[in-house]
């Protein structure tokens, strides 16, 4: 009796050596398929947010380098060129996501029920300027703003909706305007393919008992379409908040910052301070700054959002 037990018993540790093997086999593809991943987040990614935190900490003064501690958070508290530029790129996101969210929602359901060969049209369409070169984009823009010869003006004064030339790009009062149309126009490509996408995960029998019930479009919408597409939402308020935030190429191949910083970024001053006048920690200060700013927003957004979010 006891010899089957004692082999009963081998047969059991044997069967968890095999399954410990199994699984150690298994724990080490999985971490050489991330491994290539792994790698490019640690070199490109995370040591270069570390360096930044570290570089923040010191002066740079051509090749002296003195650490000062916080003293470059200290100056940025004062700096009006900074305080200045946190406010341009805070407007710029304020005004941008909303519209950006709006506007894609309400391509996506209007075209989500015409053909698939009108849907594959204005995606298409839509999606062009977010594929194209930033340097294209910048000189048909740029033409349509020139403020002798643009097409911008000449509609308007055709239209009479002007008397005389707009310098859109040099005028404080238009600049940060213009370039928030450029930057939406750029920015709706992937929301509308994405909510046409999330728009097809509704589920019909949804739709049709609303209608049976007498439901209007919009308690339809509020209702049943907003909660259903809400983690679509949440990833694009996300992503779209990000790169409102780091707008850099449009500034500074548009205005460089003016008319008297009435355009600068503050990811165009890291630029400005770092490259053009070589002030590492000062700009590594920035661009701590910028990254708190946009993980707090992000959060928030999480928070707010994740309420009515499905995975």
């Amino acid at each position: 009796m006891t010899e089957p037990l004692s082999k009963m018993g081998s047969f059991e540790k044997e069967n968890r050596k095999a399954k410990r093997r199994r699984k150690l086999r298994e724990n080490t593809s999985g971490l050489l398929f991330l491994l290539p991943t792994l790698v490019f987040f640690v070199t490109f990614v995370l040591y270069p947010m570390i360096k930044g935190i570290y570089l923040s900490l010191f002066k740079f003064r051509g090749r002296n380098v003195t650490f000062v501690g916080l003293e470059n958070y200290e100056k940025l508290a004062t700096d009006q060129v900074f305080l200045k530029s946190l406010a341009n790129t805070t407007l710029i996101t304020g005004i941008a996501v909303p519209i950006v969210i709006v506007f894609s929602m309400f391509v996506a359901i209007n075209i989500y029920n015409k053909s698939a060969a009108v849907r594959s049209f204005f995606r298409g369409v839509f999606y062009i300027p977010a594929i194209s070169s930033v340097v294209s984009i910048t000189v048909v823009w740029a033409w349509i703003y020139h403020p002798q010869y643009g097409i911008l003006n000449y509609l308007l004064k055709s239209t009479h909706l002007i008397n005389q030339n707009v310098d859109w790009l040099g005028s404080n009062q238009t600049a940060l305007f213009a370039i928030i149309a450029i930057l939406v126009t750029t920015s709706v490509g992937q929301p509308i393919i994405l909510y046409v996408a999330a728009l097809g995960n509704v589920s019909k029998e949804y739709l049709e008992a609303a209608r049976v019930d007498g439901a209007n479009k919009w308690t339809i919408f509020t209702q049943i379409i907003w909660p259903l597409i809400m983690p679509t939402t949440l990833y694009v308020v996300v992503v779209t908040t990000i790169n409102s935030f780091q707008i850099f190429a449009l500034i500074q191949l548009l205005t460089a910052g003016g008319p008297n910083y009435g355009t600068s970024t503050i990811m165009y001053l890291v630029y400005t301070k770092a490259i053009v006048e070589g002030r590492f920690g000062i700009s590594s200060a920035m661009g701590v700054i910028l990254a708190l700013i946009i993980g707090a927003i992000s959060l928030i957004q999480f928070k707010f959002f994740s309420t009515d979010v499905e995975y």
